[in-house]
């Protein structure tokens, strides 16, 4: 029988190529959908306005993705510190009068005109690439709660803190739920993850009931029919447009709710777009693509060659599928409105580019890592459990090859030889 093709990427490179290219496709279309007919309308004049910058920002972000993807785990861990501290200053420049950009009583962008950067979205990305360094390379430090306070948590809680300021709970949101993600992929103990997510969801309410703004969307939440022409507005019209779309849509172009009625139908609202348009099988087939990247990823993760990558991997794939959750709960009324893009599909400068940037992460891992053995750290031998599935056969998992025999000794230096 032939061998199989080295040339050949394994099954769960291509399953995460696929399911990303899909998504971006499936954006470009439904971001012209959603904005071609307000662009006409409200005097520019060019309805694929935001179609041809999303076309620019994809390929920036496929170029990024491909640039990263061959970059190796080794180089990312080199630069995850100045990842880290870089975002922090930025998005501390934020909120610095007469730098920070304001746009809808938030202050999250810098730049001027369409070249606008957010901080926030590097910041969340460095975050979980330092968490999944740190637990690494500390693996002993998950046995305790102080263990997991310092010094993870405290940088966690300090970011999280400038994004409050911005205001920016959803991204907030996101980063707690990725690391969390990220604790339990790497073996901490679930009361401890427990307690932790208590206090975080204790603060939370205390936040968005103090906060006025933010306590109104809570009681739209709640009720948004109470209130459907002011605070409750953005959630009703939501509900109309997937309501609207029943099981196959009422057909690609013709949504009612795009035009002036649903606010950021492009950004933030564009599931509800897709699900007038194209129904409930339109919205199947988006989660369909997110269950495919949450394969691939969590493939990737448990198939990597150390403890670092398989981290990596999993707190990537965490990021996109914690975000996408969101923001489908958000849209479909299970969860407050909070502004989070639907990754890959909504339009948005920095979301993009800097999630596939990460994609080409996750892709690197699967790919075995061309350059990943440069990032082998002390705790190489330690396992996974979350990833592994806590079984007996996945207890060797982290010291056998992709393909599932055994790993002898010299077995990496003679593939070195071997290339």
């Amino acid at each position: 029988m032939a061998e199989r093709s080295p040339s050949k990427p394994p099954l769960e490179y291509s399953i995460l190529y696929t399911a990303t290219l899909c998504l971006l496709a499936l954006g470009a279309v439904m971001v012209y959908s959603a904005s071609s007919a307000e662009s006409l309308l409200d005097g520019t004049g060019d309805p694929s306005r935001f179609l041809k910058r999303y076309l620019v920002l994809g390929g920036v972000g496929l170029v990024a993705m491909h640039v990263v993807s061959r970059l190796g785990t080794g180089v990312v861990r080199s630069l995850t510190p100045v990842a880290l501290l870089g975002s922090f200053v930025l998005t501390a420049a934020v909120l610095v009068p007469g730098v920070g950009v304001s746009v809808n009583g938030a202050t999250r962008w810098l730049g001027a005109g369409p070249l606008q950067f957010q901080p926030s979205e590097l910041l969340k990305v460095s975050l979980v690439l330092y968490a999944a360094q740190l637990l690494a390379a500390r693996p002993n430090g998950l046995r305790t709660l102080g263990g997991l306070c310092k010094p993870l948590l405290l940088v966690v809680a300090t970011a999280c803190g400038l994004l409050l300021a911005q205001p920016d709970m959803g991204t907030a949101i996101i980063v707690c739920l990725s690391i969390g993600a990220l604790l339990i992929a790497a073996g901490a103990r679930l009361r401890d993850v427990a307690t932790i997510a208590g206090v975080l969801s204790l603060l939370a309410f205390v936040v968005a009931v103090v906060e006025p703004y933010r306590r109104e969307r809570l009681t739209s939440f709640l009720d948004p029919w109470a209130d459907a022409g002011d605070t409750g507005f953005q959630a009703v019209q939501a509900m109309i447009a997937m309501g609207s779309g029943g099981v196959f849509g009422v057909g690609l172009g013709e949504s009612v709710q795009k035009v002036f009625y649903l606010p950021e139908a492009h950004t933030d609202m564009i599931l509800a777009i897709i699900g007038e348009e194209v129904g409930l099988v339109g919205v199947t087939g988006l989660v369909a693509l997110y269950g495919m990247i949450a394969y691939g990823g969590l493939r990737a993760a448990k198939l990597a060659r150390d403890r670092y990558s398989k981290l990596l991997a999993a707190g990537i794939t965490s990021l996109i599928l914690c975000q996408a959750t969101l923001n489908l709960f958000a849209v479909m009324g299970l969860a407050p409105l909070t502004g989070v893009p639907l990754p890959f599909i909504s339009f948005g400068n920095s979301n993009l580019i800097v999630l596939l940037a990460g994609m080409g992460l996750v892709l690197n891992v699967a790919s075995g890592g061309r350059a990943g053995a440069a990032g082998a750290i002390a705790g190489h031998g330690a396992r996974l459990r979350a990833i592994a599935g806590g079984t007996a056969g996945g207890a060797d998992s982290d010291r056998r090859r992709r393909d599932g025999r055994a790993r002898g000794a010299g077995a990496r230096d003679r593939r070195r030889a071997a290339g």
